[in-house]
């Protein structure tokens, strides 16, 4: 069902769009930066949820939906462009997403919720499981849901893998970034700015 040579290279493609920069390794890296390995592993793993979520929406017919109801599609884009917006402005205001002051840290229920949100309410992700997944399933060989199923819990696997450990490597800068408070404000804007402008492209998206 699953030839080695078509998994590889859907492998391959996986892990392009997870090391391409983003809001949510983007939380996965600043939770490493701020509060250590165990907070950018958990922000991986909810990343990899919102995926899993996205995988079960496409399998249930839920993003089909999205791309064929005009309501349904206006209400999922806005209320992700508008968390992602939130977020960034949330960050920009206090300045506090990459930040070694212990009254700053967030719990780890917190850290997965954002991570598990940032994913789960963007509706891009949703839109690639269901555009791109398919041009890898061959219905000769066998369920085409269990095949779906079973890519899309694979880049599921892959992105929370891949997200948890930039977030883990990024620890090792954190001794470096302590010691520059200004970079650290910089990177918090910069960070702000990102979650800003996916929301943006979020909310510019138009219905195929």
């Amino acid at each position: 069902m699953f030839p080695i040579d078509i998994w590889l290279a859907y492998t391959a493609a996986c892990l392009l769009l997870v090391i391409a920069p983003g809001p949510d390794n983007l939380l996965a890296v600043g939770r490493g930066l701020s509060q250590g390995k165990t907070a950018a592993i958990l922000s991986g793993l909810a990343s990899g949820a919102g995926i899993l979520f996205h995988v079960t929406a496409a399998s249930l017919g839920l993003t089909l939906l999205m791309q064929t109801s005009a309501a349904a599609f206006w209400i999922v884009k806005l209320i992700g462009a508008g968390y992602l917006l939130w977020l960034g402005i949330k960050v920009l205001r206090s300045r506090n997403l990459l930040s070694f002051h212990p009254a700053t840290r967030q719990s780890l229920p917190s850290i997965f919720l954002t991570g598990f949100l940032s994913a789960a309410l963007n509706p891009k992700p949703g839109f690639f499981v269901l555009a791109f997944i398919p041009q890898f399933v061959d219905p000769h060989r066998g369920s085409v849901s269990i095949q779906m199923l079973v890519y899309g819990v694979w880049f599921a696997v892959l992105t929370a893998v891949g997200f948890a450990l930039m977030g883990v490597f990024a620890t090792a800068l954190s001794g470096f970034l302590r010691r520059r408070p200004r970079l650290v404000n910089g990177l918090n804007v910069g960070a702000g700015l990102t979650f800003v402008a996916s929301g943006v492209s979020i909310a510019a998206l138009s219905q195929k």
